[in-house]
């Protein structure tokens, strides 16, 4: 499944960290962020629990930018 989300990111350096670290989480088979439109697309592996996965991505890229918000 397939999910897009908005998200506040302040610079492309740090957008391009939180697709990698969004990449490497659990239950994500792959993810893009776009700076310019301040949008992520996540698709989930199957079988995950959406939810879950978006709080363990909203975790690891507050790692990389603590202002950072995802609209769940």
């Amino acid at each position: 499944m397939k999910k897009t989300y908005n998200i506040e990111v302040d610079c492309a350096n740090c957008a391009n960290l939180m697709e990698e670290a969004t990449r490497k989480t659990n239950g994500v088979k792959s993810a893009t962020i776009s700076f310019m439109t301040q949008k992520m697309r996540v698709e989930f592996e199957d079988g995950e629990d959406e939810e879950a996965v978006m709080k363990n991505v909203l975790k690891a890229c507050k790692k990389i930018e603590p202002d950072c918000e995802i609209e769940l």
